[in-house]
């Protein structure tokens, strides 16, 4: 699933190349992603005739402004979005094609049909699904050391399955999550309530950097993730645990073990980062 790295990439990728467009037309193939109105029609003729004016990114959704409304798009396991034109043959598993005045259209891709779209008038986005229940961005000031701290010390979950809640902390998943517990030489199966101030400043500090670096490489490509020009993330090249069952650690050499955490696939050092009760 595109995390938050991807969707930034994604983001600043596609506001090169959408922006000041405005929509003509919207073609929905898979009327059942379009969650808000639940009518594809009415859809399609809310967003025609509107300009797009900036693209944002709130977690792992992606939001366009338009001239009234704002679209916010979820990409789930494996949507993705390219710009074309119309003359160019679709590709299987296209999905909804937004075309623009310009003679370009935006073209929404998802193999498993997982991915969602929202329509709200501007200025609700915030306060109603899917946006409204999302924690703190991790680069917000109100992600802080002693907020995280507080909403670990309160839960007897393991921590990977804390560190995946969008209503703690937005737009970690299951990549990043892994890749920061390792930084911060944290076991996935800990309490979160045993890990201690000092070890939370290590995490919080780790989640940070983690995801500045995967920014900074265009996220991470796995499975068929590519962003809108088709380049690869150049992440998957730093990845110390995610992805490297059975690999040696680049710090310790000891095999990377790969195990389950709450249903998740979880990479884990069992030597750099010791399970402790």
């Amino acid at each position: 699933m595109p995390e938050l790295p991807e969707v930034e990439t994604i983001k600043k990728t596609l506001e090169h190349m959408v922006i000041g467009e405005t929509i003509k037309n919207v073609i929905i193939y898979w009327p059942k992603m379009i969650k808000q109105p639940d009518d594809s029609e009415e859809f399609t003729n809310l967003v025609k005739g509107q300009k797009i004016n900036r693209l944002e990114r709130r977690g792992k959704f992606l939001l366009f402004y338009l001239d009234t409304h704002v679209l916010i798009s979820h990409l789930r396991m494996e949507g993705k979005y390219g710009v074309f034109s119309t003359e160019t043959p679709l590709a299987k598993h296209t999905h909804v094609r937004i075309l623009f005045e310009g003679g370009q259209e935006l073209r929404y891709q998802d193999v498993r049909k997982f991915g969602t779209i929202h329509l709200y008038n501007m200025g609700e986005e915030f306060n109603v699904p899917p946006l409204e229940q999302l924690g703190p961005e991790p680069f917000e000031d109100s992600f802080s050391v002693p907020y995280l701290h507080n909403k670990l010390k309160r839960t007897n979950r393991h921590i990977k399955t804390v560190l995946l809640d969008q209503t703690i902390l937005a737009g970690l998943g299951n990549i990043y999550v892994d890749e920061a517990l390792f930084k911060a030489a944290i076991h996935p199966l800990r309490i979160a309530s045993s890990i201690t101030e000092d070890e939370v400043r290590s995490l919080h500090r780790s989640i940070q950097e983690t995801l500045r670096e995967a920014v900074a490489q265009g996220g991470t490509t796995i499975r068929s993730y590519v962003n809108t020009q088709g380049q690869i993330g150049m992440f998957q090249q730093q990845l110390n645990v995610y992805g490297r069952e059975e690999e040696n650690c680049n710090v310790c050499s000891t095999p990377i073990t790969k195990l389950k955490v709450g249903g998740r696939g979880t990479h884990v050092c069992l030597t750099c980062q010791k399970e402790k009760r």
